[in-house]
């Protein structure tokens, strides 16, 4: 007698197809939104950041400014009632590490979205366990950069950052999001030399009112002041994260 197939869900080989990708796709989203949902977090500061920097590099100022922000969200966010701030990186080395860092010398708990990479990005060990999460698809976790985003602090970086930091500003300039997301570029001589914003406003590519998406902060007590002023939560108890949403617009 033969033995009993597998159901397709149990079985690797089809989930490892490229028939099985719609699967996987889907449990890069549902999975942790089941577990945001068990841990109680509904809103994050994300942290963007090389994963090159390092304290001890031509750029380290920024690695300790990003242990010591994260730091004082996190314990400003103890103080909240309702719903509070939990610190969100990549889940790498580098700025990511300095923010999960912080976090975690606070007291708080932290999240890393991290990605497999060919140069082997881990995890680093400031995560909060039961909130890390490794992803195959970049897409995927860029939705949950933004699910759970009140705000936005971007460090320097490269490509990586470059891509996720202009996929929040696209989603707040198209109003395709359905909420504010304050976005704060950190190290404005670092950001005004790699990107001449002003000339994309001359040359009209975009608005002059687009560069009120985002501003420009130096030291981290004057970043948790801006923060503070522009980040809006939910002060009762606040809802489980559900599905995500992006805001309709009518058709002409």
């Amino acid at each position: 007698m033969s033995d009993t197939p597998p159901l397709a869900y149990h079985d690797p080989k089809f989930i490892d197809s490229d028939e099985g990708r719609p699967v996987r796709i889907v449990s890069e989203y549902l999975a942790p939104l089941r577990a945001f949902s068990d841990c109680g977090v509904t809103a994050t500061a994300v942290f963007f950041g090389s994963a090159r920097l390092r304290a001890d590099g031509p750029l380290g100022r920024y690695v300790d400014d990003a242990v010591e922000l994260a730091r004082l969200v996190t314990e400003w966010s103890a103080t909240l009632p309702g719903e509070r701030l939990v610190v969100c990186s990549g889940g790498g080395p580098g700025i990511m590490e300095a923010a999960n860092k912080g976090a975690a010398l606070a007291g708080g708990r932290t999240v890393g979205l991290n990605i497999g990479l060919p140069h082997e990005q881990r995890p680093n060990p400031y995560i909060t366990p039961g909130l890390s999460f490794e992803f195959h698809y970049f897409f995927m976790r860029k939705l949950w950069f933004a699910h759970l985003a009140r705000a936005l602090i971007a460090f320097p970086g490269g490509f990586g950052t470059f891509d996720e930091l202009f996929e929040i500003l696209t989603l707040a300039q198209t109003r395709k999001i359905d909420r504010s997301i304050p976005v704060f570029l950190y190290g404005s001589a670092y950001w005004k030399e790699v990107i001449n914003f002003e000339a994309l406003v001359r040359h009209g590519t975009i608005a002059a009112e687009d560069l009120k998406l985002f501003e420009f902060v130096d030291e981290p007590r004057a970043a948790l002041e801006l923060i503070k002023r522009r980040v809006v939560l939910d002060s009762q108890v606040p809802q489980k994260p559900g599905f995500a949403k992006s805001r309709c617009h009518p058709r002409s």
